[in-house]
């Protein structure tokens, strides 16, 4: 098995550091908002208002279960039309009233049915690309587990996208991948190798920003120190975005994307 493919299993094991654990540990406190106001509330999206240090904050977190009956509820962190659209009511909303947006990614993809296409799933994550893009205020994305294809990158067109060391962040899973080029999904492994998917990958592409460490000297840090260096650097960085003007955050956030 390849080391790229080991990071894919450890990006989708189910005791990974989740959105909830991230607002429970950033937020002093936080109220979450339901529904896209026009067909349903998706839950596999997690979205609301919260508080740090002083400081109000939109925070918008695809989540994963941890049981099988968790997975169902939220659709194994597939999000649907509504998920997106909330997330969208969300972000217009964060911009009227000048709060930071935090993003937080966990998905191997967006949810691929026939409903979702009948309620236009592409429109959707399209509209949300649109979104993110035009928004004002300071924009942060987190990749915590997966970061699968079209799902994800609608909530991460943010001024800096950062991972945490054992997530990935690709076009698609190594299993689909291998099954479109080899014909054979057995070859994921290799297909990982290929993809280039990893956070060490993806930062020397500049895909990236930075890299929240899960590892030191080959021994896995502990979750609290995780997730304390991962809030810590959250709050240092919304710093940062927060002093520069609004022309300079737009302008720098269309570079960022336009030199792919």
């Amino acid at each position: 098995m390849s080391q790229a493919y080991e990071k894919v299993l450890k990006a989708r094991d189910l005791k990974r550091i989740s959105a909830i654990d991230i607002i429970e540990n950033l937020t002093d406190w936080f109220i979450e908002l339901h529904g896209d106001r026009h067909m349903e509330d998706d839950k596999s999206i997690i979205g609301g208002i919260g508080m740090y240090d002083g400081q109000p904050i939109t925070i918008i977190g695809i989540q994963k279960g941890r049981t099988t009956r968790e997975n169902i509820e939220r659709n194994f962190g597939s999000v649907g039309p509504g998920g997106y659209r909330k997330a969208i009511r969300l972000v217009e909303q964060a911009n009227k009233f000048n709060r930071p947006i935090l993003t937080l990614i966990n998905t191997a993809g967006a949810h691929a049915s026939p409903e979702s296409e009948e309620t236009g799933i592409g429109e959707a994550i399209a509209q949300s690309l649109l979104t993110f893009a035009k928004v004002e205020v300071p924009t942060l994305s987190i990749i915590l587990g997966e970061g699968g294809s079209g799902g994800a990158l609608a909530l991460a067109l943010t001024d800096e996208v950062w991972m945490l060391e054992n997530s990935v962040y690709s076009i698609l899973s190594p299993e689909g991948f291998a099954s479109i080029l080899w014909k054979d999904a057995n070859l994921a492994s290799k297909a990982a190798d290929v993809m280039k998917l990893t956070a060490s990958d993806l930062h020397e592409l500049k895909v990236v920003e930075k890299i929240i460490p899960e590892i030191n000297h080959g021994v896995p840090l502990n979750r609290d120190v995780i997730l304390k260096r991962t809030i810590n650097n959250i709050k240092a960085k919304f710093k940062e975005l927060n002093q520069l003007d609004v022309e300079t955050r737009l302008a720098n956030r269309n570079k960022r994307f336009r030199s792919f």
